[in-house]
């Protein structure tokens, strides 16, 4: 809608007797929010999303490989920890909490309270969970995937934004044009406002 908004200034180009140099100047001005809407905000688009999507993966690439699918055994369960101090849900995983050991990637042992994927866990029940290289709990990497639907998302808004940042800066320059153009027109009316409707005005 913003990019039909400007160009309905485009009709300033014909030629007629009553075209005034403002108007021309709103048919450019109507003209260029309408290439730069059109050509340059998808432009801003693809250069940032393409940024971001490098980024991304590079994240990707490096949480893969300093974080590590170990398997965790079932000790016992334990009671439901209040969501606001219990560290597995604020890591977003959902489950039981039980009390669980795992061999961290450098061969020591670690016992710990984590939230497990299971509906009814029992002692000596397996399950996977991610750590560090120290065999610290850690939240599952970020994946292609989701690292690719980022980056679009981040290019659309880029986009967007862009295209929303020139119809701004045409409406701005507009108005003021709209100003300059009321300006003028008081500046004229107080010349030839006094001397309107006298007969010998045209003395």
């Amino acid at each position: 809608m913003r990019a039909v908004r400007a160009v309905s200034g485009l009709w300033r180009w014909r030629r007629n007797p009553l075209r005034r140099a403002t108007d021309l100047a709103e048919a450019w001005l109507a003209l260029t929010a309408l290439l730069l809407v059109a050509l340059a905000a998808p432009l801003i688009g693809v250069l940032s999303g393409s940024a971001a999507h490098t980024t991304l993966q590079r994240s990707v690439r490096a949480q893969h490989q300093s974080r590590h699918l170990v398997t965790a055994t079932v000790v016992r369960e334990l009671d439901a920890a209040p969501p606001a101090t219990d560290p597995e849900l604020l890591g977003g995983d959902a489950g039981s909490r039980v009390l669980a050991r795992w061999t961290a990637p450098d061969g020591t042992g670690r016992r710990a309270a984590v939230r497990a994927r299971l509906p009814d866990p029992r002692p000596g029940d397996t399950f996977r969970i991610w750590t560090d290289r120290r065999g610290d709990r850690v939240a599952r990497p970020l994946d292609t995937g989701t690292a690719t639907v980022h980056a679009v998302l981040a290019g659309a808004g880029a986009a967007l934004l862009a295209a929303g940042l020139f119809e701004a800066g045409r409406r701005l320059v507009l108005r003021r044009m709209l100003r300059g153009r009321y300006a003028r027109w008081d500046r004229e009316w107080g010349r030839v406002g006094p001397d309107w409707g006298r007969a010998d005005a045209a003395g």
